[in-house]
């Protein structure tokens, strides 16, 4: 009976070896995708209609503005509610400095990226199919998070919603604002 088959001198490879070079394979790739993303080597054009939101920012942003307009909208939210906010949204990220808004398109960017998505969030499948508890559980968890980061990344989401939306002249019967005087 032969004995298992043995590599040349030199090429010899433990599993364990061969499990850390795919390890580090991986993370090499995650890292250089990342980073290309982040750094605007794929720069995606703004949405049709959109001055600074992409196609791959309207997911998240559709699926934030109801939670977060939760109590502020009769439910359920409109979609011409949601529509208005995204303009809102954009009109401010256009009067934003440029340093400003490319920050916070880098934090649409790393939401959208699935591998970084899963971990930071808890959400592993698209925005679109994150249930509300599970979109509620990502707000709480950056909110309540020991890392600064992920504090002001919450503060940046909501604030940019509610600043959106209460800049809509529909949102100032609710909280009982007459509006701008007329000059």
């Amino acid at each position: 009976m032969a004995g298992p088959a043995r590599a040349p001198a030199g090429l010899s490879l433990s599993r364990r070896g061969l499990l850390r070079i795919g390890l580090l394979g991986g993370v090499v790739l995650t890292t250089s995708s990342l980073a290309a993303s982040l750094g605007g080597c794929s720069r995606e054009p703004p949405a049709q209609g959109f001055a600074l939101l992409r196609t791959s920012d309207l997911p998240l942003l559709q699926r934030l503005i109801p939670l977060v307009l939760a109590g502020a909208v009769a439910t359920p939210i409109p979609p011409a509610v949601i529509d208005g906010t995204l303009s809102s949204l954009d009109r401010s990220l256009e009067h934003l400095s440029p340093a400003l808004a490319k920050q916070v398109l880098q934090l649409f960017d790393l939401l959208g990226l699935p591998l970084a998505r899963g971990p930071l969030t808890g959400i592993w499948g698209s925005w679109d199919a994150a249930s509300d508890q599970a979109m509620q559980a990502f707000l709480q968890r950056w909110q309540n998070s020991p890392l600064a980061l992920l504090r002001q990344g919450h503060n940046v989401l909501l604030q940019l919603v509610l600043m959106a939306w209460y800049g809509r002249p529909e949102a100032w019967a609710h909280c009982g604002y007459p509006g701008p005087p007329a000059v």
